[in-house]
């Protein structure tokens, strides 16, 4: 499989975009570019698309990714991807959603091990009290990004 990589200075800080030829397998936070780029079409599109989402254009992202993980994994993953945009929803809710009220440490798990940050929007997931809690980009950056989509609701 060949890997390619591309970097998005968003904001909040360095985004790492990894890619096969077919689709997006990892979309994370870093502290420096260490990876050569190479910008294929793949790449160029999901800059382009977090260009849009950090400008307030995009809403939903369509460019082509592919997890890896568990089928409770995935089944999570998808869940995170029917959460509107700007709108939040507590682990407990994303474990009813799939069908499993007594998973909500589980779900947390797994959103814990979510390799595509933003358009997999983990950062919409909060705590049954509304605090935040967990983000493996870290607090700050959820923190913006929620406060991100909701000031491009108004």
């Amino acid at each position: 499989m060949n890997t390619y990589y591309g970097y998005y200075h968003s904001p909040i800080g360095i985004l790492e975009i990894e890619a096969s030829d077919e689709a997006i397998v990892s979309l994370m936070f870093v502290e420096e570019e260490i990876e050569d780029t190479t910008e294929t079409e793949l790449v160029r599109e999901a800059l382009y698309q977090l260009d849009e989402y950090f400008k307030g254009v995009r809403k939903d992202f369509t460019v082509t990714y592919k997890v890896d993980g568990t089928d409770f994994q995935k089944k999570a993953w998808t869940a995170l991807t029917s959460i509107p945009y700007g709108e939040t929803r507590s682990y407990k809710e994303q474990a009813i959603s799939i069908g499993n009220v007594k998973a909500t440490r589980a779900v947390g798990n797994a959103n814990s091990k979510n390799k595509i940050s933003i358009i997999i929007p983990c950062h919409r997931v909060i705590g049954s009290n509304k605090t935040l809690t967990g983000y493996a980009g870290g607090m700050d950056r959820k923190q913006w990004l929620l406060e991100h989509e909701k000031s491009m609701m108004k």
